[in-house]
């Protein structure tokens, strides 16, 4: 399980580790340095984070009476007491320690004037399984319902037992993620709002509709949106921003970190996805968005995606620039034979737009070729694209 992962981590540098929680984080940081004496901190622990509430210097001593050969310093779920970056920022000028700070927020670092260390610490991301990191083993019917958390991959074993999972996921997430840390007042709006959120998944944002449904404001709203983003529970995809007359739409769409969550903030989960249904075909979408999104995390940190939608509502699913190569445009397509009629207004929209390259990601058995745009079966596509195979 661990020597999947895509994600390569330095041993000899302090880094932050951010990703939403059961990403793995804290199993994968213990297996990397399990062959060495470690001070580890875990902020989820009561007790300690109690400990160094009251008492924020004690951490520091505690660093400076380690032994020469306890090189590494860990700390999970670091945002909990971002007081103490204070203290790793002086320890990593003064000592020789290498510190690891996991983290499944980011709220309180980014709004709270926490020390973020000012370059002295790389930052990476973890994300749940990719399709790569599962292998053999992957399945995609079941990655479009169930998602890809490692507790879903690798624990759960009937569909009873991955539903409860992600029921308690969302349950976790709204008690120990938002009320304890005090991100909202009511805790009922925002409930609602999480099980709307997830029905416009993957959709334009109309905010003033979805302040209508949830009963709030739109800048409650908003303020929403930005708690789910700093807390790691999904991302905007802004528009492309171009040159092009023909954009319209300058508002983002919301996704949400895995596709197994999002069913379960719908109360999907008992519900079957069908191949050629309108849920199947988001549901690919998603995926499709998740996967490009995580694996240009891991190998391709520069790369920066985006969608466009024109006036006459032709919408390019992923617009993916990459610097020193073209822009390159992706059209997502869940059907297993991708017709020209299929892509016309993908092909008229793309075909004299310079400096790109169009492709289309289906479930097509084999790769072809319609005009400019190149239809490719999603795995395959994913893998030039995408992914660094390893020697």
């Amino acid at each position: 399980m661990f020597e999947k992962r895509l994600l390569t981590l330095p041993l000899t540098k302090s880094f932050f580790l951010f990703g939403p929680r059961n990403t793995g984080k804290s199993t994968l940081i213990r297996h990397i340095f399990r062959k060495e004496k470690i001070f580890l901190i875990d902020l989820l622990n009561f007790n300690q984070e109690d400990r160094y509430t009251r008492n924020p210097d004690s951490f520091a001593q505690e660093v400076l009476a380690l032994s020469n050969d306890v090189k590494h310093v860990i700390i999970d779920e670091v945002q909990k007491l971002p007081s103490l970056l204070n203290s790793i920022h002086q320890l990593i000028e003064n000592t020789d320690k290498i510190f690891i700070m996991t983290g499944s927020s980011a709220r309180k670092l980014r709004y709270g004037g926490a020390n973020l260390l000012a370059g002295r610490a790389f930052v990476y991301s973890l994300h749940p399984f990719t399709s790569f990191e599962i292998g053999e083993e992957f399945t995609l019917d079941h990655a479009l319902h169930w998602g890809t958390l490692p507790a879903i991959i690798y624990k759960m074993k009937t569909d009873e037992e991955k539903a409860d999972f992600l029921r308690a996921y969302t349950q976790t997430y709204l008690k120990e993620e938002i009320w304890l840390e005090q991100y909202i007042r009511k805790i009922d709006p925002f409930r609602k709002f999480l099980e709307v959120a997830a029905q416009c998944n993957g959709e334009i944002l109309n905010i003033s509709n979805i302040s209508r449904d949830v009963g709030v404001d739109d800048k409650t709203i908003k303020q929403y949106f930005s708690i789910l983003e700093d807390t790691l529970m999904g991302f905007m995809l802004e528009p492309y921003q171009t040159s092009l007359r023909k954009r319209l739409s300058l508002k983002p769409k919301f996704y949400f970190f895995d596709t197994g969550v999002c069913r379960s903030l719908t109360r999907m989960l008992t519900v079957p996805l069908r191949p050629q249904s309108s849920d199947y075909g988001k549901a690919f979408e998603h995926f499709i968005i998740l996967e490009c999104l995580r694996l240009s995390s891991y190998y391709y940190p520069d790369y920066r995606f985006s969608y466009l939608r024109t006036q006459n509502d032709v919408e390019i699913d992923l617009v993916v620039e990459r610097p020193g190569e073209k822009t390159l445009f992706i059209e997502i397509k869940s059907g297993s034979d991708v017709r020209e009629e299929k892509l016309s207004s993908f092909i008229h929209f793309t075909k004299d737009i310079e400096n790109t390259e169009c492709l289309c990601i289906s479930n097509e058995s084999l790769a072809k070729k319609i005009q400019h745009v190149l239809v490719l079966p999603w795995k395959e596509a994913l893998e030039r694209y995408f992914y660094k195979k390893m020697d």
